[in-house]
């Protein structure tokens, strides 16, 4: 049986009723990231989650009548929960149905598990441990170095990065992930595939994964020499997605609002781990509890990859002293599905 079906799917839950927090944080000049809390109470507790959709518009009119009283277990309610309208009119984006799903999911496992008194760890029979990170970011890494000089960092080659910007990044010794961005459906963090850029990149950081590299006539040679060290990402939504990559997964990036479900996420991350596969950790921005969720998952899972899970003041836009250092050391005591105490 897979851990969902054997630890996760038959514990008790009630749900007496719900409400949604709206979190909004200007982090640029015209782009204020939106984030939505999903608060699930029952039985004197609430569980939390957090839906990471990126478009803010699709955070107006939240569903606020849904019939999500229950008593019963969690796999009956997660059943249940397909059938409700989660979103007033089709958002933005289909990915963001998987993101909202995720928030509603996880909000009901860290309810039924603080309704039993366990944490994931507990539930799952899997211990925490401390917890690698790196800072993803495009912006100058020299000031975070000034102030963390172990810190490592998954960074986002571009076209901007010329010889000079190349030779000084990779002799800082700190880069563990270089993520290509080729399959962002044309965003504005879409990076279509460069042949100069992806062999000065690959050649002057011959340590560092490569993260969802374009493969096309002109890259495609340089990407299958790069193969022990390539890791998927935003491709990835379930196992099935990794049996459909053009190029076996050696690594894969697990973000688990990608998946929606608390079972794909959980069938994906078994399957890997039996087939070898290197994993590691990713967010989304998350405002909220979405962040130590994420951080749980990694220390039960993958605690020693290149997590992009770091404490929310490493997303602030310029460098502050005084944040948790790599590796993130799990609390003596953890409830529900977190990584905290609280």
């Amino acid at each position: 049986m897979s851990l969902y079906d054997e630890r996760l799917a038959k514990l008790d839950l009630t749900i007496d009723g719900y409400e949604c927090v709206r979190h909004e944080r200007a982090v640029s000049s015209g782009f204020t990231r939106v984030t939505t809390e999903v608060v699930l109470a029952g039985l004197g507790r609430v569980g939390r989650g957090e839906d990471v959709t990126y478009d803010a518009p699709d955070h107006d009119d939240y569903p606020a009548r849904l019939g999500l009283g229950w008593a019963g277990t969690l796999h009956g309610f997660l059943r249940r929960l397909s059938w409700q309208p989660l979103f007033a009119r089709e958002p933005a984006r289909p990915a963001s149905r998987q993101y909202r799903r995720w928030a509603f999911e996880s909000a009901a496992l860290d309810l039924a598990l603080r309704q039993a008194g366990l944490s994931l760890g507990e539930a799952l029979e899997l211990p925490y441990r401390p917890v690698r990170f790196v800072v993803s970011t495009r912006l100058d890494i020299r000031p975070w170095r000034k102030l963390y000089p172990e810190l490592e960092f998954k960074l986002d080659p571009t076209n901007e990065w010329d010889e000079a910007l190349i030779a000084e990044i990779a002799a800082t010794g700190s880069v563990r992930v270089l993520d290509f961005k080729a399959y962002y459906g044309g965003t504005v963090v879409e990076n279509p595939p460069d042949r100069a850029l992806y062999d000065a990149v690959l050649r002057a950081f011959p340590d560092a994964l490569v993260e969802d590299p374009g493969i096309n006539d002109d890259t495609g040679a340089l990407v299958r020499a790069a193969a022990p060290r390539l890791s998927w990402d935003a491709p990835i939504h379930s196992w099935a997605d990794v049996e459909a990559l053009p190029l076996a997964a050696r690594h894969l990036n697990i973000k688990p609002s990608r998946f929606g479900t608390l079972r794909a996420l959980l069938d994906c991350i078994e399957r890997a781990r039996d087939a070898g596969i290197g994993l590691y950790g990713g967010g989304q921005f998350e405002l909220g509890v979405g962040r130590g969720q994420i951080q749980a998952l990694a220390g039960l899972f993958y605690p020693d990859g290149p997590n992009d899970v770091a404490p929310l003041g490493y997303n602030e836009p310029e460098a502050r002293a005084g944040l948790p250092a790599s590796p993130l050391a799990p609390p003596a005591h953890v409830a529900g599905f977190g990584f905290d105490g609280s």
